[in-house]
């Protein structure tokens, strides 16, 4: 696998990863908690999905 498929690999994981840590987070009752994984969701994944704009653009 190419090194740019590894490293969407690893963003998909941490965005699932952060998906999870919102549904603990609201299961424990932390707003604080919750409201971190959103913020941490929001900027992994657009920076997803800049990246793929950007190797898109470069082919």
């Amino acid at each position: 696998m190419k090194l740019g498929k590894w490293i969407f690999l690893l963003l998909a994981f941490l965005a699932a990863m952060c998906m999870t840590l919102i549904g603990v987070a609201i299961g424990i009752r932390s707003t604080l908690g919750a409201a971190g994984a959103i913020f941490a969701l929001i900027i992994i994944m657009g920076t997803g999905f800049t990246l793929k704009k950007k190797m898109s653009d470069t082919l």
